[in-house]
Order: C-alpha cells, then sequence, then structure tokens
C-alpha cells in the first residue's frame, strides 16, 4: 500500500466527514428556527359510532401542530418567565433575543447549508449557542447546557474540518 493511495483515502473521508457535519449542523439550525414557528391548534371532533357521528353530542378533544408567523416565539413563554425572573439576565436585551433567535437560526442554518462563508457562519453558530448555554446556566437547565456542549464540540470539529470542505461559496471566510 502507497503513502499515496492512504493519503488520498484520508482527504477524501475527510471531505466527507466535512460535508456530513456541515449538513448536521445546518439541518439542526433551521430546523431549531423553524419550530420557533410552531402552533398548535385545538380541535373537536365528533366521535363517530359505527363510522356515522353519534347522536349524543360526543366530541374528542385534539391538536394538531402548525406553523404560522403568528404563533412565533424565540424564547418560550414557559422560559421567558424565568428569564425574567432571573437578576442577571439583562431585561433590555431580552425581548430583542426574543425576535432575533429564530430569524438568525435560520440564517445561520441556511448559510451553513449552502456553504456561504462556513467558517464565519459556523463560528456564529458557536458564539449563538454559547449565549444561549449562559440563559440556560442562570435557570438551572443542566441537561439543555450539556446537550450545546455537544453541539460546540460539533461546530468545533466542522471548523477543524473546514479545510477539507470542498462544495462551499465563500471558501476563505
Amino acid at each position: 500500500m502507497s503513502t499515496e493511495s492512504c493519503c488520498t483515502t484520508n482527504k477524501l473521508a475527510f471531505t466527507y466527514g466535512a460535508l456530513l457535519l456541515r449538513l448536521w449542523l445546518a439541518v439542526r439550525a433551521i430546523q431549531t428556527g423553524v419550530e420557533k414557528y410552531a402552533g398548535a391548534k385545538a380541535s373537536d371532533e365528533a366521535v363517530k359510532i359505527d363510522g356515522a357521528v353519534n347522536e349524543y353530542g360526543l366530541t374528542a378533544a385534539g391538536s394538531v401542530k402548525h406553523y404560522a408567523m403568528a404563533n412565533y416565539h424565540g424564547v418560550p413563554e414557559a422560559l421567558m418567565k424565568k428569564f425574567e425572573a432571573e437578576p442577571l439576565m439583562m431585561k433590555f436585551a431580552l425581548p430583542l433575543y426574543d425576535k432575533i433567535l429564530g430569524p438568525t437560526l435560520l440564517i445561520l442554518g441556511i448559510t451553513i447549508l449552502l456553504g456561504i462563508a462556513s467558517r464565519t457562519s459556523l463560528f456564529l453558530l458557536g458564539l449563538l449557542y454559547i449565549s444561549l448555554t449562559w440563559g440556560l446556566i442562570l435557570i438551572k437547565q443542566d441537561e439543555g447546557v450539556s446537550w450545546l456542549g455537544v453541539h460546540m464540540i460539533l461546530v468545533v470539529m466542522a471548523l477543524a474540518l473546514a479545510e477539507h470542505n470542498r462544495f462551499t461559496i465563500l471558501k476563505k471566510w
């Protein structure tokens, strides 16, 4: 086995690894951003007996998930109350963060997916994850902090593989 074939295989593996990691981080950011627009719509359907609507007026309550601009919450309402009660949270910045979190995740996810200034986009995603970590530390959400730590490792790995990232726009950045 020659040295040349070994290195070619490793370069290909690094290229594939960089692509897979970039795709995973992009999908994660995009879907997290999209979920900021999710809501539930209650429905009361009449219960059917033998295929026909019952005569007794019985209904089954349920909810259907749907996406709309009106549903947008960058910070979930339950967490917003916890953040508002936290003395170290900057009260003036919380409403701004609530407004920009979803769109920021969407934009960063799309730029990472398309390979537009991948290094800068990954760095900005890492900074966003740090800000989310800080907030979760304040409200003692240790499980979320751990998950964000894993995400940070993935961002750092993607940055380390950036030189092998072949399918990018604005490769230098």
